[in-house]
């Protein structure tokens, strides 16, 4: 292959909106980045309110207990906090690309033997094969990571496009 190829995407949001908000990826609190410590936060509430409900049966030397899990419900809050920041930026970041998207005129893949372009309206990221480091594929999309990370939805492309592309990735994606 030392013709460019060009692949014609087409950039409707909710196509892109369906991949990267499957699966409560786009929840506070129920993304699977915050559900474990929103679970956690939620049980050390409910221990710490059921302790201080019985602190009067507690003993003057077991009143710290109330203390100690009070500390280890903060702990969680901190934790889960962190977390719900991390996925509101991550959410932040993919709206915003999606109201790029949603405005453009021009979503294209070009690559040859050297190099895969990618062109959003004009703003061209070009990298060359070696630059990435990771390609996966399935049955919803492709993505690659490196230089520059990408994912294509199979719904934004011809099923030959899509099936060419992921060829293509395969043979010129090194993995170590």
């Amino acid at each position: 292959m030392n013709e460019e190829k060009v692949i014609i995407l087409k950039p409707e949001r909710k196509i892109f909106e369906d991949i990267y908000f499957s699966g409560n990826q786009g929840s506070l609190l129920f993304s699977p980045t915050t559900k474990g410590k929103t679970i956690a936060a939620i049980a050390a509430a409910v221990i710490v309110f059921i302790v201080f409900l019985l602190k009067d049966l507690l003993s003057k030397e077991n009143a710290g207990i109330l203390y100690f899990l009070s500390f280890i419900f903060l702990l969680c809050a901190v934790f889960l906090s962190v977390s719900v920041n991390k996925v509101s930026r991550w959410k932040k970041q993919v709206n915003h690309y999606l109201n790029v998207l949603e405005k453009c005129k021009v979503y294209e893949i070009r690559f040859d033997q050297n190099f895969f372009t990618v062109n959003i309206d004009g703003e061209k990221e070009t990298s060359e094969w070696k630059d990435f480091e990771y390609f996966d594929s399935n049955n919803e999309f492709i993505s690659i990571e490196g230089k520059y990370s990408y994912m294509f939805p199979r719904k934004a492309m011809s099923e030959k496009e899509y099936s060419f592309l992921k060829n293509i990735l395969k043979e010129r994606v090194k993995i170590d």
